[in-house]
Formats: structure tokens, C-alpha cells, sequence
């Protein structure tokens, strides 16, 4: 059945003007809502076969009842680029022109240009950069800052997001996130790896590469935090991901060839970046970490 075709490509939703288009009158939408077939998660948007549809089809569907000029937003549009974790609020949606649904949060903007939109995963999205920027009006800092950091891993460059602040200008929110940028490239994976770079930021030490891989004795390696011509690495040591054997042995083994390459290493535990930090800065500075130097007048 068409219908059924044209709805596995879509996650499962169709509005009405796509219903009709797969040649189902009003009757017959209105027949087959009655009938089970199809179910109504908004005001002109229904979900085919069955009512359970997945996170990603209950986006589609509230961007789809929001008309043509709709697409997902702010934290919505961030759970969908994987930024951060989703809490089964309602959907969130901008458009040019608001239209009021009862389990959806809209917002209305003058300015959402088409350089603003995109399609991620088939659904009509703000793009990565619009989405922070929107996301800085209203979640705190470090949120913001852990979205951000998400981002620059492999989905907006800073300059990106500096060239979308100045066209976009100033508003809510807008110097909180030039604060962050403010730090440089961050791609951090982890709130552990955000606390440990604002360590060694507010420390003074020169901003160390982030992430960046190694191929060492055929193996690819991720420091933490490195500073290449100083042969100094940086890792963040979190129970989530350190606390058990198998990691342990792991990052044995990493630091031994890290260490066999010529490189010194450093681990930074939460209670050591929280509580004891003073000589954690301590530890790295005779390690030989960089710290910024002013340039004689």
C-alpha cells in the first residue's frame, strides 16, 4: 500500500496533505482513524499502523503540524544531533509563523534563513550552529558549554558558530556562549574532560590539543589532553568509563605506549580536579605543562 510505502520513510507520520496525496479522501482518513489504521498524534498529523512511534517520528510529526516553514529547535534539535540527552518534554519547533499545538512548544522567528535549516535523519532541523545559539537562550552555562563541546567534535567549528553570532547579533544568552568560544576549540566527551580543560585554562597553561589523535606502533590513540611539543599528555580519569579491570588494563597499556613514544602522562581523577585542585595545577606545572607568557612591551 502506498500509504504504508510513503510513512516507512518518513519514521512512521503523515500529515493529511500527504495522506491525500497517496489518494485517501477525508472519508477515508477519517475512516481509517476510526478503524485503527491510522492515529492522530497532532492536529493534521497521524501516525500509520500504529500510536507508539519512535523519538525521531514524534519530532517529524510536530514539525509536520507546524507547517511548511517548520523545523525541530533547541533542545529537541539538539537531542537530535545527539548533544544532549532527551527528557521527554514536548517537541520543540520555530517557524516564520506560529501555530499553537496542544504537546508542542513553538517559537515564532523573524530570522530563520535557509542557511539556518537543515535535514538531519529525513527531519527538518535547525542546523548545529543555530541550534546552540537558540540553546544559549535558555539552558545554564555548563549544559551549554557540555552542548557546545558535543558539537565541536565533529558538527560546527568555532568559526562557524563566531560567524553565525555576528549575523545572527546580539541577544539572550549570546555572551554566555562567546565565553565559551572564548576557550578555543573544545570537543571534550565527557563533563569530567570540561572540568579538567577549565582546570588547566584557569591555571594559566597553554591551551593543549583536545582529542587529537596518535598512531602509535599501529595502534590509534586518543589523549585526553596534549601538548605535542612538550610531549605531555593530560588524561582525565572518570569512574564511568576507568572504574573497572578491563579499563584499567586499558589504560595501562595506552600509557605504556604512550610513554614508550616519549611522552609523559599526567591522570586527573574527579576528586583531584574538584577537590585538590591547587595541587593538581601543581603536578602538571613540574610535569612541564606551557603556561602563557606576556610579550615584553
Amino acid at each position: 500500500m502506498r500509504v504504508a510505502a510513503v510513512a516507512a520513510e518518513q519514521w512512521g507520520v503523515l500529515s493529511t496533505d500527504e495522506l491525500r496525496r497517496c489518494g485517501l479522501s477525508l472519508d477515508a482518513i477519517a475512516v481509517r482513524t476510526r478503524n485503527g489504521h491510522l492515529h492522530r498524534l497532532y492536529r493534521g498529523v497521524y501516525a500509520v499502523g500504529h500510536p507508539n512511534v519512535t523519538r525521531n517520528g514524534r519530532f517529524l510529526a510536530a514539525v509536520k503540524a507546524c507547517g511548511p516553514t517548520a523545523v525541530l529547535s533547541h533542545v529537541s534539535a539538539a537531542a537530535l544531533y545527539e548533544l544532549l540527552p532527551w527528557d521527554d518534554r514536548h517537541p520543540e519547533v520555530t517557524a516564520t509563523v506560529k501555530r499553537a499545538h496542544r504537546g508542542i512548544r513553538t517559537h515564532r522567528s523573524s530570522m530563520l534563513e535557509a542557511r539556518d535549516v537543515t535535514r538531519h535523519r529525513g527531519i527538518p532541523a535547525t542546523t548545529p550552529a543555530r541550534t546552540l545559539i537558540d540553546l544559549a537562550t535558555t539552558l545554564p552555562y555548563k549544559p551549554l558549554r557540555r552542548a557546545v563541546r558535543e558539537a565541536q567534535r565533529n558538527l560546527v567549528s568555532t568559526n562557524e558558530l563566531r560567524r553565525a553570532l555576528d549575523r545572527l547579533g546580539p541577544r539572550r544568552g549570546t555572551t554566555k556562549l562567546a565565553r565559551i568560544l572564548a576557550t578555543g576549540p573544545a570537543p571534550t566527551r565527557s563533563e569530567l574532560e570540561d572540568t579538567v580543560l577549565d582546570l588547566l585554562l584557569d591555571a594559566g597553561f597553554e591551551h593543549p590539543d583536545v582529542n587529537v589523535a596518535l598512531t602509535i606502533a599501529g595502534r590509534r590513540i586518543i589523549p585526553d589532553f596534549r601538548w605535542p611539543d612538550h610531549h605531555l599528555v593530560v588524561e582525565a580519569d572518570g569512574a564511568a568509563y576507568h572504574d573497572n579491570r578491563l579499563a584499567r588494563e586499558d589504560d595501562a597499556e595506552r600509557q605504556a605506549l604512550l610513554e614508550a613514544h616519549g611522552e609523559r602522562v599526567v591522570r586527573v581523577t574527579w576528586a583531584q580536579a574538584i577537590a585538590r585542585r591547587a595541587e593538581t595545577v601543581e603536578r602538571i606545572r613540574a610535569a612541564g605543562a606551557p603556561t602563557y607568557t606576556l610579550e615584553p612591551r
